[in-house]
């Protein structure tokens, strides 16, 4: 298991980090319990072995003017790696999509898009996703109101389970 290379310190700040990726490294020092350079070595660490990807600022999308927001499955033609590779790239280039997932089951993949309004978010549908190549089908749900979105993992969890397995 890859997490038996962080001990409980480093499994401590990525869980502080992901609750609150603003805080200085003093204030996270003082969290996790140890002292400020020690904890921006271990930072540091983290996000050169990868468990840190970035620090986000989370903006309110209906304060920006993106009214509406879509998930959209996606079925394809052909499933061989090239296909599947060639729609991955062509959705990094749409602006509306913001995430882009392969699934296994009915569907291929599932995107979730925002859009100002309806018709801009059509007008992606139909001038862009369905003419797309080896697109066979898109189902669309527009989303009446989000009851839980949280970033990361469960770190509650993922204690729980290294406890069990101590």
């Amino acid at each position: 298991m890859v997490t038996t290379r962080l001990d409980p310190i480093d499994r401590k700040i990525l869980s502080e980090l992901q609750a609150d990726g603003r805080m200085t490294n003093v204030e996270l020092a003082k969290r996790v319990g140890i002292s400020a350079p020690p904890c921006l070595r271990r930072v540091r660490t983290l996000e050169e072995a990868g468990y840190i990807r970035g620090y986000h600022a989370e903006v309110n999308a209906r304060e920006l003017g993106f009214e509406v927001q879509v998930f959209a499955m996606v079925g394809l033609e052909s499933q061989a790696e090239v296909e599947l590779s060639a729609f991955e790239e062509k959705c990094r280039g749409w602006p509306l999509v913001r995430e882009c997932h392969m699934l296994n089951g009915e569907v291929d993949f599932i995107l979730k898009c925002v859009s100002p309004d309806l018709s801009t978010f059509q007008s992606f549908l139909t001038g862009e996703l369905l003419s797309t190549p080896n697109v066979a089908s898109v189902k669309t749900s527009l989303v009446i109101r989000g009851a839980k979105d949280e970033p990361g993992v469960p770190f509650d969890v993922l204690e729980e389970r290294l406890a069990k397995e101590a």
